[in-house]
């Protein structure tokens, strides 16, 4: 059975639906990549798979074992978020709440499970900082790094790379591809950079019109959309 399975969902805003009769499956070790353009409900899409909203129609069903709860996520975001006066370790750890049912105190494999995720993504030296103080790139790897203590098996990222410079960009993109290559970790990733997607993604999810199309990235590489989205957006195949 597959990862993640949307069958015949429709997702919209208010009153209106935005594309209706999806139907995909992301199986063990993919890298989905959803792309569209502004208002195409990529990020409505992403919140209904994980239970945040309620899907219009359709259903969506988790398979091996995995439970919504253990999706690690990555939102967009905020003002107020990059201004929050917590620590790194206090932030990474937080990645553990659902793991500790009615327990007030995160357990030692938690604290263990937190340092390891710091580790692995360069951030141990800057575990007591101020999360605020961090630069846009460090903010980033320490989301993630949260996103990392809740899934063994499937992450989720709308936009993670917004407003990061080019570098930091490229680092980022090279950083989530050697998690799902290396440790076979299950990647949906919601992007506006088409050439990342060309480059990165096993399957491309492309959301438009009303309409979708979803397949291999060779298959949407000679699919309509994926020729015109592509030419616009000035990715190279």
């Amino acid at each position: 059975m597959a990862l993640l399975t949307c069958e015949n969902v429709a997702v919209g805003y208010e009153n209106a639906a935005v594309v209706e009769g999806l139907n995909f499956a992301v199986e063990r070790g993919d890298y989905l990549y959803i792309v569209g353009e502004n208002g195409s409900g990529k990020s409505t899409l992403m919140k209904t798979v994980l239970g945040l909203i309620r899907p219009r129609r359709g259903r969506v069903v988790t398979g091996e074992g995995l439970k919504r709860t253990e999706i690690g996520y990555l939102p967009q975001q905020t003002f107020v978020q990059k201004d929050f006066p917590a620590s790194v370790r206090e932030i990474v750890l937080s990645g553990c709440l659902n793991r500790m049912g009615l327990r007030p105190f995160y357990s030692r494999r938690e604290k263990e499970l937190a340092a390891r995720n710091m580790e692995r993504l360069n951030l141990a030296a800057l575990a007591g900082h101020c999360y605020r103080e961090l630069s846009g790139g460090q903010q980033q790897r320490v989301l993630l790094a949260r996103a990392l203590c809740a899934t063994r098996k499937l992450i989720m990222l709308d936009e993670p790379v917004t407003g990061l410079d080019p570098k930091v960009t490229t680092e980022m993109y090279e950083l989530v591809a050697a998690l799902n290559r290396d440790e076979r970790l299950t990647v949906v990733m919601i992007s506006h950079d088409i050439a990342a997607a060309v480059r990165y993604a096993t399957h491309i999810l492309h959301l438009g019109d009303g309409k979708y199309f979803f397949g291999p990235r060779a298959e949407y590489l000679s699919s309509a959309a994926g020729r015109i989205f592509t030419h616009g957006q000035g990715g190279k195949q």
